[in-house]
């Protein structure tokens, strides 16, 4: 077997400084309050889709529970706050996001050593009735988890160090970036240890990692205490970005969320799910502020990475490395660029087509049929629009399948260069 790279190499080392500088430079180049915020949510969602992809990613545990943790770290910390501003806890609120932590490995510890002993669907099927169970008990423990209502705080509750009172938001900012940055660097430390490779081999193959002597119940155990605890930092600042912590951080819709975060980055690379963190934050963060249709429109991309990228995103950045090391990615980006056109006058067809369907069924009453899309006024109860908007997706549709032919030419020629250059 080769040995594997050491951990810190001159390359490595040049990646995570350039994240760190891009993580401090963000802020200064977007500094609306609204980019801060959702830079904070992306910070919070990469170490929570991060600790996701130790599960399915790394030792291949389909969970639909994995917001359990990520809720239960928020709800301790919002106490935990609490006792601060109150007087009747004393710990640096920098240092929050440990008691997070700290709460999700306990819950990890309890509800791993049940959900652990199984594997495949039954594993999946338990994490989804644990993620019940706990949303249920929100209800029934109204003073811990703060009825339907959540618990409140005030992240500036603690005395301030040297000016600090995570008040304003680019303080909570760089909190949360503090946080991703040691926790992305701690989580990809995991993945060069033994445990890191043995959680490969028991996604992999799970009798022969016991064949050769290690116990794969153990390892998925193990692997769970610890995406917990890191699912627990990131509701640790959830909890401070947001200042309340309601029911639905347990639910399945979060654990559905963190799932699709990491299908849609891909989960086979450890990058794929920061990714798909970054992206699905900005669609929910953004897209829901001009469209009541955001939702199906989520929906229907990822059905397209699914149908078309199984892989996710990350998996189409690795497919080009041959072409890149071979120096040919530029006989790719023409094809790519009609592909993008065509794509492009599709989803001007279907926004033409849903906007419509959202104007008549949900906004008739309020307003009229009048709308306008794309800066062209026009009635949606006329047939003009439809007419239009269908020949739009049908053009844009007959576009995409020629492109499609170009694209795969394109390839089949970058494929030829690749396999003459690697049997040269």
């Amino acid at each position: 077997m080769a040995n594997p790279r050491p951990l810190l190499h001159g390359k490595r080392l040049l990646t995570w400084f350039l994240a760190a500088a891009v993580m401090i430079v963000m802020p200064m180049v977007f500094k609306q309050s609204f980019a801060i915020s959702m830079m904070s949510q992306m910070g919070i969602a990469i170490i929570f889709a991060l600790s996701y992809n130790m599960l399915l990613g790394q030792t291949g545990m389909l969970s639909f529970g994995h917001a359990v943790y990520f809720g239960l770290g928020a709800f301790f910390s919002v106490h935990a706050l609490n006792g601060i501003g109150a007087g009747t806890f004393h710990w640096p609120v920098t240092l929050i996001p440990l008691i997070g932590g700290a709460a999700g490995l306990f819950f990890g510890v309890i509800f791993g050593y049940v959900t652990t002993k199984h594997s495949g669907t039954p594993f999946a099927m338990i994490s989804l009735g644990i993620a019940e169970m706990v949303a249920a008990c929100s209800l029934m423990f109204p003073t811990f988890f703060g009825g339907e209502g959540g618990i409140s705080t005030d992240r500036a509750a603690g005395e301030p160090f040297m000016g600090i009172t995570y008040g304003p938001g680019i303080q909570v900012y760089y909190l949360i970036a503090g946080w991703c940055f040691v926790s992305m660097v701690a989580m990809f430390a995991l993945t060069q240890t033994p445990l890191g490779r043995m959680a490969n081999a028991v996604r992999d193959n799970a009798e022969r990692a016991r064949f050769v002597g290690y116990n794969p119940t153990r390892i998925r155990y193990l692997m769970l205490m610890l995406s917990s605890f890191f699912a627990g930092i990131a509701g640790a600042l959830a909890a401070m970005n947001y200042e309340l912590v309601t029911a639905e951080n347990v639910g399945v819709v979060a654990s559905g969320n963190v799932l699709l975060m990491a299908f849609i980055g891909g989960v086979g690379h450890f990058f794929g799910p920061v990714i798909g963190a970054m992206l699905v934050t900005f669609i929910q963060s953004a897209l829901s502020n001009y469209t009541l249709a955001w939702l199906l429109y989520f929906g229907l991309f990822f059905l397209v990475m699914i149908l078309f990228a199984p892989g996710g995103i990350a998996s189409l950045i690795t497919l080009h490395k041959g072409a890149w090391e071979v120096s040919q990615v530029r006989r790719l980006i023409p094809s790519y660029i009609a592909a993008a056109i065509a794509g492009l006058v599709v989803l001007a067809g279907v926004v033409g087509l849903v906007e419509m369907i959202y104007q008549i069924e949900t906004k008739a009453e309020q307003s009229g049929t009048g709308m306008s899309l794309f800066g062209i006024t026009f009635d949606a109860a006329t047939a003009t629009p439809w007419i239009v908007s269908i020949g739009i997706l049908i053009a844009g549709g007959l576009l995409l399948w020629a492109a499609s032919r170009y694209v795969k030419s394109s390839w089949h020629a970058v494929a030829a260069v690749i396999n003459a250059r690697r049997s040269a």
